[in-house]
């Protein structure tokens, strides 16, 4: 008798052994489980804030800003080189910082901001070349400004490097010379700092954001698949290339490149604006000496009409005519009709 209590007794208590068991595994597997969740919506939450494009700006405000007062009156070229720093520290200091090179979640799983970031930087790239090349030197045989030395060749960096060096070290000192031209420009003691707003200089400026518009168009055209006639050799009956080509080639951007694609041109298009305001101000005479201020306008709010809000959570690829809307397509018009009156432009400007 007391052999069976004693069993019962020792089962009974077992069984409670496993009960609280399991009520505590079960409670860690709660508690986990809430934990898990709370993550993941804070890096939803988080990869959503980050994604936010940042907002458009004044040029003049970021110029008087950016350029020491040494007198009221902001000197020619004050304003492009001041967009141009203020673009690279938005690329650098936004919401997230630079996410182009950043190797933990959430930013490694986020693609339409580092590509909207990348557009932004070619064109920073390609300012800091015509700065370098064109806007600082009165001739071919002038010498090159210190600073823009540094800063152009800085902003060409890898703009994914993690770490060994780093990325945004790397901007920084591109930037931190930028800032330096910048200041010596605004010095009027200082005669040997120039920004010469000619035509000529305009003009080879606009020749290369020719070329990347026309890229990011038919880029953009690509979503939906093309059969394009090869015109590599066109308008010249001695022109020869390395290898030949067929004569119709088949184009098509894969689908998940298209997001990245539509992305990078919205970047581009968005630094675009800001710099043609500046160029506005910086080439007044030159352009109203041109007629050229409508035309440069223009371009301005053709480029300004790829920034509108973006309703659709994905970038739809619907056919061309098809029943769902292609955001490609639609970036790809206003970037087209830019592009073309750039050519307008840039042909104005090399009129006598």
């Amino acid at each position: 008798m007391t052999d069976s209590l004693e069993n019962r007794f020792s089962n009974l208590k077992q069984r409670m052994q496993q009960q609280l068991l399991w009520l505590n595994q079960k409670k860690i597997f709660g508690l986990s489980g809430g934990v898990i969740a709370g993550l993941i919506v804070i890096l939803l939450v988080t990869s959503w804030y980050w994604s936010q494009e940042p907002d458009s700006f004044d040029v003049v405000e970021v110029a008087r800003e950016l350029a020491p007062q040494t007198s009221d009156k902001l000197t020619v070229g004050s304003l492009t080189t001041a967009t141009t720093v203020h673009l690279m520290q938005t690329l650098l200091n936004k919401r997230g910082g630079y996410l182009s090179n950043d190797v933990m979640p959430p930013s490694l799983w986020l693609d339409n901001l580092p590509n909207w970031e990348y557009g932004v930087l070619i064109q920073c790239r390609d300012m800091a070349r015509a700065l370098r090349n064109d806007f600082s030197r009165s001739q071919s045989q002038s010498t090159e400004d210190n600073d823009l030395i540094i800063a152009e060749p800085q902003f060409n960096f890898n703009n994914d490097s993690w770490i060994f060096p780093a990325t945004e070290s790397e901007y920084q000192k591109g930037l931190d010379a930028l800032k330096h031209y910048l200041q010596r420009l605004q010095n009027p003691n200082n005669p040997d700092t120039q920004f010469y707003a000619r035509a000529d200089n305009l003009s080879e400026w606009l020749g290369q954001i020719e070329k990347r518009l026309g890229s990011l168009s038919q880029r953009l055209s690509a979503s939906v698949g093309q059969t394009r006639i090869n015109t590599d050799l066109a308008g010249d009956s001695a022109a020869t290339q390395s290898t030949s080509n067929a004569r119709e080639i088949d184009i098509k951007t894969p689908w998940s490149e298209i997001d990245d694609v539509f992305y990078e041109a919205r970047g581009a298009a968005w630094a675009l604006v800001h710099l043609l305001k500046a160029v506005e101000k910086d080439f007044d005479s030159t352009l109203r000496k041109k007629n050229a201020l409508i035309s440069l306008r223009q371009i301005i709010r053709e480029l300004e009409a790829t920034q509108q809000t973006l309703w659709s959570p994905l970038i739809m690829n619907g056919s061309g005519f098809g029943m769902f809307a292609n955001h490609s397509l639609v970036m790809a018009s206003y970037i087209s009709r830019a592009n073309a009156a750039v050519i307008d432009l840039k042909q104005l400007l090399q009129q006598g």
